[in-house]
């Protein structure tokens, strides 16, 4: 299918001394695009996952490369697909990217590791089939982070 998208403006309280994006904030913006991904992608908002059916998916394992500082005012699109779908676990990627002189500027590229957990015990469970059906449609490969797949926007 491709890239699930949603793009974020940098606020100040976003930025450290040296104006540009504090480092951990790509986290809570991958994170703000991982909440989007259930709602808007698929239909289901991510407080019911966890309140009513009771599943979780905390990140286990993460790599991230940052590329180019972002600044405040700056917008960052956050995409996200699928690159491999375990038993428990799903491997997610990331990119974001900016605008510079109206050129397409990669700021930072991640692999995400997420685990299926049951949110009474927090103990690891087999990913639920419709969540396995339901990811398989963002698969991407991994050809995506050169930039030749384009990030898909659901309707808000």
């Amino acid at each position: 299918m491709g890239l699930f998208s949603a793009t974020y403006k940098i606020r100040f309280s976003d930025v450290d001394h040296a104006g540009i994006l504090y480092y951990p904030r790509f986290l809570h913006y991958f994170h703000c695009c991982f909440e989007d991904f259930f709602e808007r992608g698929l239909g289901i908002p991510y407080n019911h996952l966890l309140d009513v059916e009771r599943l979780g998916f905390p990140t286990v394992h993460m790599e991230v490369d940052y590329l180019k500082p972002l600044r405040f005012g700056d917008h960052v699109e956050i995409s996200l697909g699928v690159q491999k779908i375990g038993k428990k676990s799903i491997t997610w990627l990331y990119t974001g990217d900016t605008s510079r002189e109206n050129k397409k500027v990669r700021c930072v590229e991640a692999k995400l590791v997420t685990v299926a957990i049951n949110m009474d015990s927090f103990e690891g469970v087999e990913l639920p089939l419709k969540y396995h059906e339901a990811f398989q449609k963002w698969l991407v490969p991994d050809s995506h982070r050169t930039g030749l797949y384009k990030a898909i926007k659901p309707d808000a």
